[in-house]
C-alpha cells in the first residue's frame, strides 16, 4: 500500500487550494506528519486522499502492489479520522464504533468484541454509552479515532486528531496510530500542528505551504531553523534530543 500524487490541483469555486502537488509514493510501515502552516491545504489533501474531495486536475493515485485500487476496495483500503466527529444521530460512542467495525464485513470478525477492544486501548471505555452529541471535542476526537482503527484499514489518515486533546490522550492516540502502521506495514498520515509530536511520533515528514508540496524527508532533515522561518516565518533553534529534532521558538 502507498500513496503518491502526481501534478494535483484541487478548487473550491474558483480557489485554487492545491496547486499542481507532487510527492511520494509514502510507503507503507511508516507514519507521514503532514505539517505546514494555517490555511497551508494540508485538511484539503487529507480530503482528497480519503476520496471526499476531488481533484480539478492531477490525480492521487494508492497502489497495492503496484495495482492502483478503485471503487470499493480503495474505499475499503482507506480510513479518515476528521478534524471533529460532527453527529446528529443518537448514537452512543459504543454504537457508533460498533457501526463502523460491522461495515469491514470481514469472515470471523466480531464487532462486539473489537468495539470493546479498540475503546479499552484508547481509554474511552466509561463513554460507551455516552451519547456522542453530548461529547467535548476531545471525546468526539478519540471517537472518531476508534471507528477509524476498529475498520482496520491499511492507509490511516487523521486530519488533526490530537487539537483538542490533553497531553496524555495526544500520546496515547499517537502511540496506537504509530503501532498500527509500523507493526502491522500499514501507512498512516497524520496532520498535525504540534512540531514537536511530530518529530517525535513519525518517520517523515510532508510539508506543505500554500497549497504545495515543498519538502518530504526525515524530520531530521526537514525541521531546520531555515525551513521553520520560511514556512512559519518564525527564528528557531532545533535541539537534539537522542536523535529527535525539539523546536525551541526564539
Amino acid at each position: 500500500m502507498s500513496v503518491r500524487a502526481d501534478n494535483l490541483t484541487v478548487q473550491y469555486g474558483r480557489t485554487t487550494i492545491l496547486h499542481s502537488m507532487t510527492f511520494g509514493p509514502l510507503e507503507p510501515g511508516k507514519v507521514v506528519g503532514l505539517i505546514g502552516p494555517n490555511a497551508a491545504g494540508k485538511s484539503t489533501l487529507v480530503k482528497t486522499i480519503a476520496g471526499i474531495k476531488k481533484p480539478a486536475e492531477g490525480a492521487v493515485a494508492i497502489t497495492d502492489g503496484g495495482a492502483e485500487l478503485t471503487g470499493k476496495a480503495r474505499v475499503e483500503a482507506v480510513g479518515y479520522v476528521p478534524q471533529d466527529l460532527l453527529s446528529s444521530a443518537s448514537l452512543t460512542a459504543f454504537e457508533s464504533i460498533m457501526v463502523s467495525a460491522r461495515r469491514r464485513g470481514v469472515a470471523n470478525w466480531d464487532p462486539v468484541e473489537r468495539t470493546a477492544a479498540i475503546m479499552d486501548r484508547l481509554g474511552i471505555t466509561h463513554l460507551a454509552d455516552r451519547l456522542v452529541s453530548d461529547m467535548s471535542g476531545g471525546q468526539r476526537q478519540l471517537v472518531a479515532g476508534a471507528q477509524m482503527l476498529v475498520r482496520g484499514p491499511s492507509a490511516m489518515l487523521l486530519d488533526e486528531p490530537t487539537s483538542a486533546l490533553d497531553l496524555k490522550h495526544q500520546v496515547a492516540l499517537l502511540d496506537i496510530v504509530r503501532a498500527e502502521a509500523v507493526g502491522t506495514d500499514r501507512l498512516a498520515l497524520v496532520a498535525i500542528h504540534d512540531l514537536n509530536l511530530a518529530a517525535r511520533f513519525c518517520d517523515e515528514l510532508l510539508v506543505v505551504k500554500a497549497g504545495r508540496a515543498i519538502a518530504h524527508d526525515t524530520p531530521q532533515a526537514v525541521l531546520t531553523p531555515d525551513l521553520l522561518e520560511e514556512v512559519y516565518g518564525i527564528r528557531a533553534r532545533v535541539l537534539d534530543d537522542a536523535g529527535v529534532p525539539v523546536i525551541c521558538p526564539v
